[in-house]
C-alpha cells in the first residue's frame, strides 16, 4: 500500500558557500499553494558571504514553508515541503528509513525492495535544537542532548551548554529573565554578511599591522577629462566619475610596483605574491559592507573597466553579488568622498595588503603657477600590511597613484 506522505518532497539547505553551517532566509519567492517547477528559485537566503536566491531540484505543489522570514536555519534542514504527486515506494509506515540527500530532500526508494516491518521501539526523548559543531562536540564529550536544557538565543544548545554539562553531569539549569529591552533603545541582531563582516575586520586590524599613509592632490585636470569622456563615444552607456579614474590610476601603481599586489601566508612564514590583480571595490549595501571583486582589472580597457564598476555596484546593492564574486581580491578601492568624507584610515580586506581610500573632491585654495588659486582637490589614503609592505613601497604606489590623478594624460602613457 503507498502511503500518501511519499508524494511529499523536503528541499533542504544546501551548502550555498565553503563550509558554511548556516543561513537567514531574507524572503520567500512562494506561498502555500503555488506550483513550482525544477530550478525555480523559491528563497533567498543570506549566508555570512551573500545573498543567493535557492532554486527547488523538482517540480510540484507548494505544501508548506517550515520557516517563517528572518530565521536561521542549519545546513541541511528542510525548509520547503513540495507535492510532487509522485507515488513511491514507502518504507517509512513500515519503520525503514528513506536516504535524505542534503538539499534535494528524500531519495525514492530502489524499485522491486519491500521494506520489513521492524518491532516498534519506545520513543526517545528529542533532543533540542543544535548545530552540527555543537552536536559533535557533545557527541565527544558523552554528553546527552537530551538532557540539556539550552540557552541559546532560538532556543539551541550553545557550546557554553555542553561544558557545563559535561563538567557537573547535569543538566544545565535554564538562564534567568532578562531584563526587557528599554523603551529607548533598539536592538538589532547581528547576522549574515553584516556578522561576517565584522568579524573579518577585527580580525584583520588584530593580525595585520596596518600603516596608512596620506597624500594631498590636485586633480582638477582628472576632473575636466572627466567631463570630455562621458561624451566620448567609447563610454556610451557607463558611468564615469572619480571612481573609474582612481580605480584606473592604483591599477596603474600596483602594474609599476607588482610586489605590493601580495599576501602573507601566517602558516608558512611566506609572502605570496599575485599575478592577477583582482581589484575589489567597496560597497555599502542595506545588508551591510560588501567588497566584490573585479577579476584581472588591471588588464581591462578604461570602458571595459568601467562597465564592470557599473555591473559590481548595482549587483551589490541589489543583493545580488554571489559568493564567487566576493573571493579573490588582491587590493582594494574604497570612495569615503561620496559621503562628503576627506580622508580616513581604511582597514584591510582581510587576506590582502593594500587598500586605498579615495577622499570627498571640493574646490580648496591651491598654489598653481605662482597664484593661490580655487582648485579640485582630494586626500588619498593608502593602508598596508607592514609585514610584506615597507614604507618605502607603500609610498611609491601611494604617490604613483597621486601622479596620475594630477596628470590623468599618463593614464594613457604610462605602462
Amino acid at each position: 500500500m503507498t502511503d500518501t506522505a511519499e508524494r511529499y518532497r523536503e528541499f533542504r539547505l544546501p551548502d550555498v558557500g565553503e563550509g558554511l553551517q548556516d543561513a537567514e532566509i531574507i524572503r520567500w519567492l512562494v506561498a502555500p499553494g503555488d506550483t513550482v517547477t525544477d530550478g525555480q528559485p523559491v528563497c533567498e537566503v543570506e549566508t555570512a558571504k551573500a545573498a543567493v536566491e535557492l532554486p527547488v531540484p523538482f517540480a510540484g505543489r507548494v505544501q508548506e514553508l517550515l520557516f517563517p522570514e528572518g530565521a536561521t536555519v542549519d545546513v541541511g534542514a528542510a525548509i520547503i515541503r513540495v507535492d510532487t504527486g509522485e507515488e513511491r515506494a514507502a518504507s517509512a509506515a513500515a519503520g525503514g528509513r528513506t536516504p535524505v540527500l542534503v538539499g534535494y530532500g528524500a531519495a525514492p526508494a530502489p524499485a522491486g525492495r519491500r521494506s520489513r516491518r521492524r518491532p516498534t521501539a519506545p520513543p526517545r526523548p528529542t533532543a533540542p535544537a543544535a548545530k552540527p559543531p555543537v552536536r559533535k562536540l557533545a557527541k565527544d564529550l558523552g554528553v546527552d542532548l537530551t538532557a540539556i536544557v539550552p540557552t541559546g538565543p532560538r532556543g539551541d544548545v550553545t557550546r557554553e551548554d555542553v561544558h557545563a554539562a559535561a563538567r557537573t553531569d547535569e543538566p544545565v539549569p535554564a538562564p534567568e529573565p532578562q531584563t526587557p529591552p528599554s523603551p529607548d533603545e533598539t536592538r538589532i541582531p547581528v547576522t549574515g554578511v553584516r556578522k561576517a563582516t565584522a568579524r573579518a575586520m577585527v580580525a584583520s586590524a588584530f593580525t595585520a599591522p596596518h600603516v596608512t599613509e596620506f597624500v594631498t592632490v590636485d586633480v582638477t585636470r582628472t576632473m575636466k577629462l572627466i567631463r570630455r569622456l562621458k561624451e566620448h563615444p567609447d563610454m556610451t552607456g557607463v558611468r564615469v566619475g572619480p571612481l573609474l579614474l582612481a580605480a584606473r590610476a592604483f591599477l596603474l601603481a600596483v602594474r609599476r610596483n607588482p610586489e605590493i599586489n601580495a599576501s602573507w601566508d601566517e602558516e608558512r612564514q611566506e609572502i605570496v605574491r599575485k599575478h592577477r590583480v583582482n581589484l575589489g571595490i567597496a560597497a555599502a549595501t542595506p545588508r551591510g559592507l560588501l567588497v566584490p571583486t573585479i577579476a584581472d582589472a588591471d588588464r581591462r580597457t578604461l570602458p571595459e573597466l568601467a562597465a564592470a564598476l557599473d555591473d559590481l555596484v548595482a549587483t551589490a546593492k541589489e543583493g545580488r553579488t554571489p559568493p564567487a564574486a566576493l573571493r579573490g581580491g588582491t587590493v582594494t578601492l574604497t570612495n569615503i568622498g561620496v559621503f562628503g568624507v576627506d580622508t580616513g584610515t581604511p582597514i584591510l580586506n582581510p587576506g590582502e595588503s593594500a587598500i586605498l581610500a579615495l577622499g570627498t573632491i571640493a574646490p580648496r585654495p591651491w598654489v598653481h603657477r605662482g597664484k593661490v588659486v580655487p582648485r579640485q582637490v582630494t586626500t588619498l589614503a593608502l593602508s598596508f600590511d607592514h609585514r610584506l609592505v615597507d614604507g618605502e613601497l607603500g609610498s611609491r604606489v601611494l604617490a604613483d597613484t597621486a601622479a596620475v590623478l594630477h596628470d590623468p594624460d599618463l593614464l594613457f602613457t604610462r605602462a
